[in-house]
């Protein structure tokens, strides 16, 4: 079986979920695994994250993991709720020792070579690239690989069907994180049919870039 972060690396596509009605993530998980995608990023931005990341790690088939983690207290209760892997949107020493400790997969997020450093003398080596968009995309992630050339980046924010493909050419980005797909108010609607289209063209796109 492999490990989370072989998953990640497998699906290239990394969504980011934000769900406000966890009677919404049981449907969530099937649409996405109909479109092709077996991990996904449920967000601590609601109060709805926790029982949802439950209610979908209950699933094999699934790879769940929890983003938005600002502290070592949110990481041991998202971890405890059944999340394999954990996500924060900047570079926390408490938030990686914590996960570390717990044999759980890390993702912080870096916006400066300084947290990228921060990051490699914590162990750490495949990092969330967070807003990619706001901090200059492609180019500015270009820029930071250059002179870190062990570190892999999930690019987050300002990703889109559009650059997707451009995103993931780049040797050093392992997957790349998404919200299109998963809008919220497409969640909200119960529009799972439409995820689920959205994901299969997302997975193709992927897939292409990896060619």
């Amino acid at each position: 079986m492999k490990d989370v972060l072989d998953e990640i690396a497998a699906a290239r596509l990394l969504p980011v979920i934000v769900i406000d009605d966890p009677r919404s993530a049981v449907p969530l998980g099937a649409a996405l695994k109909r479109g092709g995608l077996r991990c996904m990023e449920i967000t601590m931005r609601t109060p709805a994250a926790e029982e949802s990341v439950r209610a979908l790690a209950g699933d094999p088939d699934l790879v769940v993991g929890a983003g938005t983690v600002l502290n070592a207290a949110q990481a041991a209760r998202i971890i405890d709720a059944g999340a394999r892997f954990v996500v924060t949107p900047g570079f926390s020493l408490e938030v990686v020792r914590h996960c570390q400790s717990r044999g759980v997969p890390v993702f912080p997020g870096i916006a400066t070579a300084t947290e990228l450093m921060a990051a490699l003398d914590a162990g750490i080596e495949t990092v969330k690239f967070f807003p990619a968009g706001q901090l200059g995309g492609l180019p500015t992630l270009k820029a930071l690989a250059a002179p870190f050339g062990m570190v892999k980046f999930i690019p987050t924010g300002g990703v889109s069907a559009s650059n997707l493909a451009d995103y993931l050419a780049h040797p050093a980005v392992t997957a790349a994180g998404g919200s299109w797909m998963v809008a919220p108010s497409l969640i909200k609607a119960g529009d799972f049919e439409q995820i689920a289209k959205l994901t299969a063209e997302a997975v193709a796109i992927a897939s292409g870039g990896q060619e």
